[in-house]
């Protein structure tokens, strides 16, 4: 839960950026967030939150 609620966050704040800085507008940002919303209640919602969990688990498990 902590991993899905910090990437949600950076992923606003990085939305957020975006629309301030021009790169991209309002309109095609409700888009990508609706699109979101609704992929993330399909059948590949399971297998998307795998893979990002093991992403996770890779970069964690690194040492330097």
């Amino acid at each position: 839960m902590a991993i899905s609620l910090s990437v949600v966050l950076l992923l606003a704040i990085v939305l957020v950026v975006l629309i301030r800085g021009g790169s991209i507008k309002p309109g095609p940002a409700i888009v990508a967030v609706l699109f979101g919303f609704f992929l993330a209640s399909t059948g590949m919602a399971d297998d998307i939150q795998r893979f990002l969990n093991s992403i996770a688990d890779t970069i964690n498990s690194i040492q330097f």
